[in-house]
C-alpha cells in the first residue's frame, strides 16, 4: 500500500518517542530517570475521578453534542470570566479531544494551503507538523538568544501578503518562559493592521511561579478577542493528560467551522471525560496551588543543579514544567565515538550511558539545547541531575 505524501512527511513526536523509550528502558530494568515527561506526575485529584464514577454510574455514556456538553461550556465560559476577564457565549466555545485536538481543528479551519503561518521558536514539536498538515508554510522565527521570545519587529519584518496566522504558546513549551503583557500588545497590533488570526495556546496558563501571570491574548483589548482563538484544556492544571479534554475559544463563525470539522473527525470528546473536566473546572483553587506549589520546589531544586555547570545557560522558567536548556558548548566534545555533534545525539548519549531521559532542542527548533522536564520526584530530580554533572565532569 502506498502512503500518502503529507503522512510521510510527518515526522515523528520526539517527546512522546522519548518518553516511550524511557518506559522500554525501565521495564527491562534500567533505573532510567526521565525528565522528558510533559505531564504531571501527579494523579487525578479524587473530586474529579468520583465525579466520572458517578457519571458512569448515571449512565452518561451515550454520544454527546460534537462540540461538548452545555454545562462544561458553561464552565468554560465562567472560567474565562472571572479567571481571564474575558467574555465568551457556550456558542463560541467547541470542546476537542485534549488541546492538541483543538489546536489541529483550528489551523486546518483557518490555514489554506499555501498560506504563511508564523512560528516563533523554540516552539512545541505539534505546531510545525499541524501547519505542514494543513498545506500551510511554517514561516519560522527566530527568538532573542537570552530572552527565548520573539520580538514585534521581528514578527513585523516576516509579514506577507500571505500572512494568515501566528501561533503562540504561553507560557511557552519548551523554555517555561511567559511572554510580557506589553510585548503582546504589540504582537495584537500587528494582527490587527495586517489582519491576521492568533492561536494562543495557552494550556499551561495555570502553571506560574514568583507572582507571574499570564496575560490572555483574546483579553488584551476588545479587539483581540475577534482576532484570536484561545486554545487550553485541563490536562496539565488538574493532572488529567489521558482524559483527553481541550477546549478552544473564538469568534462563532470560526468555532462553528470547527465543530464541523470534528463532525466527521471525532464526534463528541469522550462523555465521561467531560463530566470528569467540568468537575476540574468548578474544584476548588487550592487543588492547582497545591500542584503548583510542589512544582516550584521542583524547579527550584532543578535549576540549583544546572546553574552550577559549566557553560550552561537558560531563562528562568516561569511557568509550565520545563528548563529549556543550552548545551551547544558541549556539542563538540568527544563522546565513546567521536564529537557528539548535536542535541540528538547528546540525549542518545544521556540516555545510554547516564540513564537520564530528555528532549533534544532540535526538537523544538533549537539546535544545542535540551529540555528538562521537573514534573518528577525531588528524589528523581536529585539523582537525575547527580548523574548529570558526574556525566559532564567526566566528558569535560
Amino acid at each position: 500500500m502506498a502512503i500518502t505524501q503529507r503522512v510521510r512527511e510527518i515526522e515523528e513526536s520526539a517527546t512522546l518517542a522519548i518518553a516511550a523509550r524511557a518506559r522500554e528502558l525501565k521495564r527491562s530494568g534500567v533505573d532510567v530517570v526521565s525528565f522528558s515527561a510533559g505531564e504531571p506526575d501527579f494523579d487525578t485529584p479524587t473530586l474529579i475521578k468520583e465525579a466520572a464514577q458517578k457519571a458512569i454510574d448515571r449512565g452518561e455514556t451515550k454520544y454527546t453534542a460534537t462540540s461538548g456538553i452545555l454545562e462544561l461550556k458553561e464552565a468554560i465560559c465562567r472560567h474565562f470570566r472571572e479567571k481571564k476577564n474575558v467574555d465568551y457565549l457556550p456558542q463560541e466555545i467547541i470542546v476537542s479531544c485534549g488541546a492538541k485536538h483543538s489546536l489541529y481543528n483550528a489551523i486546518m479551519t483557518l490555514c489554506e494551503p499555501g498560506d504563511e503561518v508564523l512560528l516563533p521558536r523554540p516552539f512545541w514539536v505539534t505546531y510545525l507538523e499541524q501547519i505542514k498538515l494543513a498545506g500551510g508554510k511554517p514561516v519560522i522565527l527566530d527568538c532573542h538568544p537570552e530572552a527565548l521570545t520573539v520580538s514585534a519587529e521581528t514578527i513585523e519584518k516576516a509579514i506577507t501578503d500571505r500572512t494568515t496566522l501566528l501561533v503562540l504558546n504561553n507560557p511557552v513549551n519548551p523554555s517555561g518562559v511567559v511572554w510580557p503583557e506589553k510585548e503582546l500588545l504589540r504582537i495584537l497590533d500587528l494582527a490587527i493592521r495586517h489582519e491576521f488570526t492568533v492561536i494562543s495556546d495557552e494550556i499551561y496558563d495555570s502553571l506560574t511561579y514568583d507572582g507571574v501571570e499570564v496575560a490572555c491574548f483574546a483579553a488584551l483589548n476588545p479587539e483581540a478577542r475577534q482576532r484570536t482563538v484561545v486554545v487550553n484544556g485541563v490536562s496539565k492544571a488538574y493532572a488529567m493528560t489521558g482524559w483527553r479534554i481541550g477546549y478552544a475559544a473564538g469568534p462563532r463563525e470560526v468555532i462553528q467551522a470547527m465543530g464541523r470539522l470534528q463532525d466527521h473527525m471525532t464526534s463528541n470528546p469522550t462523555s465521561i471525560s467531560q463530566f470528569a473536566a467540568l468537575a476540574a473546572l468548578n474544584c476548588p483553587d487550592s487543588i492547582v496551588k497545591d500542584m503548583v506549589t510542589a512544582f516550584d520546589r521542583r524547579r527550584k531544586l532543578m535549576i540549583s543543579y544546572l546553574s552550577r555547570l559549566p557553560d550552561v545557560r537558560f531563562p528562568l522558567p516561569q511557568g509550565a514544567f520545563y528548563v529549556f536548556t543550552d548545551f551547544s558548548s558541549y556539542l563538540a566534545l568527544q563522546g565513546a565515538s567521536g564529537p557528539i555533534g548535536n542535541s540528538q545525539r547528546l540525549t542518545e548519549i544521556l540516555l545510554e550511558q547516564a540513564e537520564i531521559a530528555c528532549v533534544p532542542g532540535s526538537a523544538f527548533g533549537m539546535e544545542g539545547y535540551l529540555r528538562f522536564s521537573y514534573a518528577t520526584s525531588e528524589e528523581n530530580i536529585h539523582k537525575g541531575m547527580e548523574r548529570l554533572t558526574k556525566f559532564l565532569r567526566n566528558l569535560t
